[in-house]
């Protein structure tokens, strides 16, 4: 059992959903984003209903890289080991290039991927003076394939988190780390904060359900998982064989 898990990003949306039910599974966590007051109560939420659990919280803000590796080394001190880290913190905003929304774009990119690439570094050095642990990265649908319009950038950071991720596996599959699991997911359309606007059609899961299907799929430590898996797995196969013309239209 991955006893202490690590989530980043957990003041609301997926990795809220997360921790609860990781909570509701008797794990010791470690949770930590950049707004305090949510995050707190959480902690509270969480110990309230589940006395026997340790729940630890620390202010982040992921593009403070120094503060990235303080806080994963603050949070194997605290908890003993840490034998999960879920990199789950990122942005949704973006425009189509080109048309003077650089800033948004680039903050996305900033927090999506090179503050990725820190949570990374942070919890591969813990998990290399262990010899064992489980990397998570929350990656999304939209990576199978370069997105149009708003989600362009947004699907690059995805694409490039997802070739991470099978870059620092392929080092983990044999010798002193292959003790060490990576995975990446690749959730769909859940109701959260950063995807509202994404309407109420059935390809839309609530953050329940949603947060219920992750959880599932990341305990399995696959080395890849859509989800949840209907219709996301059957819509990968389509994203990657599709004409661009017509996954343009779709999206």
């Amino acid at each position: 059992m991955r006893k202490n898990i690590v989530i980043t990003g957990a003041s609301a949306g997926l990795g809220m959903g997360m921790a609860r039910e990781y909570a509701a599974k008797g794990h010791d966590l470690a949770l930590c984003a950049r707004r305090t007051e949510p995050l707190d109560r959480l902690r509270d939420e969480l110990t309230a209903r589940h006395p026997r659990i340790n729940v630890v919280t620390r202010r982040l803000d992921v593009n403070d890289h120094d503060d990235v590796f303080a806080a994963f080394r603050d949070f194997r001190d605290r908890l003993g080991s840490l034998d999960r880290v879920i990199v789950n913190a990122g942005l949704g905003k973006g425009k189509p290039l080109g048309t003077g929304y650089f800033q948004a774009n680039r903050q996305t990119a900033e927090t999506n991927f090179v503050a990725a690439l820190a949570q990374v570094e942070a919890a591969m050095e813990v998990f290399r003076e262990q010899r064992a642990g489980h990397l998570v990265l929350i990656s999304s649908m939209s990576a199978w394939r370069g997105m149009p319009r708003n989600v362009t950038t947004y699907a690059a950071t995805k694409a490039g988190l997802a070739a991470l991720g099978e870059g620092v596996r392929a080092e983990t599959l044999r010798g002193p780390l292959r003790r060490v699991k990576v995975s990446t997911i690749y959730p769909g359309y859940i109701r959260t904060e950063m995807n509202v606007k994404a309407g109420g059609g059935f390809m839309v899961a609530p953050l329940e359900k949603g947060c219920r299907s992750l959880v599932r799929a990341i305990d399995r430590e696959p080395v890849r998982a859509c989800v949840p898996p209907w219709p996301w797995s059957a819509f990968s196969v389509l994203m990657r064989f599709l004409p661009l013309r017509v996954l343009a239209r779709l999206m």
